[in-house]
């Protein structure tokens, strides 16, 4: 796939030098740093020192007080209370964590978790009816229930009150819940805006905590959940959000829970977890679980509190994820040979596939890797339940979520982000529904957007790469959005030794600059550039620096994002 480079907008010389005197780094650190508004020694402190003590005050968010007052009165009254959260990673993590939490001082508590096939995404009548009639009074909805005014509307008159925790953008109406905590709500002068769904949860039992005079100590070990959460949401990991990930991290790294440990000895490891890790190897085990059977299976495992009960729950999720597997492989090979063998498809600026007969728990992973493939916006469709269900995926700079408010006719419901969307509609609006969407795609999207871009930070010699400059970069670290593992080029290198192809496509070589050391470098599906690079020809390379961990020996690597 043909990629764009593109150098960011370099900040000012004098403020570049200013920090780097103040703070004693390379003036590549401090242009870093700059790109992320770090202008002083201060920003600069609490930036690369995570502090527990950076957490904003819980009560600062609308509502706060509200929902504790109402948990409390249901535990002196000894009501029953149901916690119920969607069915993926950030859903099952924040009930696991709320869950786990209330029950160290309150019995008569319990977890529910929608079915992805019969109820559909956020709070369901279903829901609402199972706690009517099975004693429940009081709900604690996570990572959902922002939109779902009517379903409050339904709870209220049944007598069953809410709590919503939720991250999501509201509608026009704030459901008229007993307290619904979401700092997106446009009346809410919380200071952080980007909290995961379970980071919410977090602010709720670390508010409950702050009134009864628990000590914090005791909620730092929820913190794995949380970062989960927020790899796997592909949230910002900025300000609370990077403080709660870095802590989490540790938690993760040093002493995870038996659930969570299970989980990275699926997956082969037990240390060294970074964010990017989360989101390929832990998330897909939780979100299979409710992808393709139950996601209270996930629940289970993340508060399991024996090595047995984890086993055994985590061998039904490891089965899932096998079988998530190949239904994803099958959908994503019959959906790219729809493309290919369809000119018209080809030639278009957005990509609308359906078939009646595919997975709807893959649907997403599928369109991701169709966006992947063509580069534009995506939305691959399945029959559920009598309607057409999809998920959407976006590129760069395009907003997915305004270009189905223009189609907003056409459909039953819509919801989601700039980048990702979930959608349903009837399965005779599904033709003229992909034709308004491209015709909504085509109007408003540039050429440029449908070229991937390797966004450059800096120009670096690759001579400045020594122990110091690594460890500062290795201090930049959590990355994720808003955040990113920071993407370098150098001019002019040339390989040193050997270069050889491995793996189905990619390349193993070092490389050399005039005057630097060598370094080993790995460039994934870039095998068309060996026999130039193995001439002797200079070129140049854009990369992020990792670490390569190989039989226990450590080692500078450059993960190669473009060749020229």
């Amino acid at each position: 796939m043909q990629k764009r480079w593109s150098m960011k907008v370099k900040p000012g010389d004098e403020g570049i030098k200013k920090l780097s005197t103040e703070l004693n780094i390379d003036e590549v650190l401090s242009t870093l740093l700059l790109h992320r508004d770090i202008t002083s020694l201060e920003e600069a402190r609490f930036f690369f020192r995570p502090d527990i003590n950076y957490l904003h005050d819980p009560f600062l968010m609308k509502d706060m007080e509200k929902a504790i007052l109402r948990i409390e009165q249901a535990f002196v009254a000894g009501e029953k209370i149901m916690i119920y959260g969607d069915y993926d990673v950030d859903g099952t993590t924040s009930v696991a964590l709320v869950y786990s939490f209330f029950k160290n001082y309150y019995a008569k508590l319990d977890y529910y978790i929608p079915d992805r096939y019969k109820e559909g995404y956020g709070i369901s009548t279903q829901g609402i009816d199972f706690a009517k009639e099975h004693g429940f009074s009081l709900i604690i909805a996570l990572d959902c229930g922002i939109k779902s005014v009517d379903k409050i509307a339904y709870a209220n008159e049944l007598g069953v009150d809410f709590i919503i925790c939720d991250h999501h953008t509201p509608g026009s109406e704030i459901p008229a819940a007993v307290a619904v905590l979401d700092p997106k709500r446009p009346d809410c002068e919380y200071p952080y805006k980007e909290l995961s769904g379970c980071g919410i949860g977090f602010k709720l039992i670390q508010a409950y905590a702050q009134k009864n005079d628990i000590p914090f100590e005791q909620l730092m070990s929820y913190l794995e959940l949380v970062a989960i959460s927020i790899a796997c949401d592909i949230v910002h990991i900025t300000g609370e959000n990077r403080v709660l990930a870095y802590f989490g991290l540790l938690k993760i790294n040093s002493d995870p829970c038996i659930g969570v440990k299970t989980l990275m000895l699926a997956a082969g490891r037990t240390e060294n977890y970074t964010i990017s890790d989360i989101v390929f190897t832990i998330g897909p085990r939780i979100n299979a679980a409710g992808r393709i059977d139950d996601a209270k299976h996930a629940v289970e495992l993340l508060i399991a509190c024996s090595d047995e009960v984890a086993a055994a729950k985590g061998s039904i999720i490891n089965l899932k994820n096998i079988e998530r597997k190949e239904h994803d492989l099958n959908i994503t090979d019959e959906a790219l040979s729809m493309i290919d063998r369809d000119p018209a498809m080809i030639a278009r600026k957005s990509t609308v596939v359906f078939n009646a007969e595919w997975h709807k728990g893959v649907i997403g992973i599928v369109a991701s890797r169709l966006t992947e493939k063509y580069y534009r916006p995506t939305i691959v469709l399945t029959r559920s339940n009598g309607h057409v269900a999809g998920s959407a995926r976006s590129v760069y700079g395009f907003d997915l979520y305004e270009a189905l408010c223009g189609c907003s006719d056409l459909l039953i419901q819509f919801g989601g982000h700039k980048y990702a969307a979930g959608l349903t509609m009837t399965p005779e609006n599904v033709e003229a529904f992909s034709t308004r969407f491209e015709q909504v795609v085509n109007a408003s999207i540039t050429d440029e957007m449908l070229i991937q871009e390797i966004r450059i930070d800096a120009e670096l010699k690759l001579k400045q790469i020594d122990a110091k400059f690594f460890r500062i970069l290795n201090q930049f670290a959590p990355f994720g959005p808003e955040n990113m593992s920071p993407v370098f080029i150098t001019k002019n290198v040339y390989v040193s030794g050997n270069a050889s192809l491995v793996g189905a496509n990619h390349i193993k070589m070092t490389v050399i600059q005039e005057g630097s050391a060598s370094f080993d470098c790995i460039a994934f599906n870039m095998g068309e550039y060996l026999p130039k690079i193995a001439k002797g020809i200079p070129f140049d390379i854009c990369y992020t620096i990792e670490e390569n961990v190989w039989r226990d020996k450590r080692s500078i690597q450059l993960n190669i994002k473009g060749i020229r």
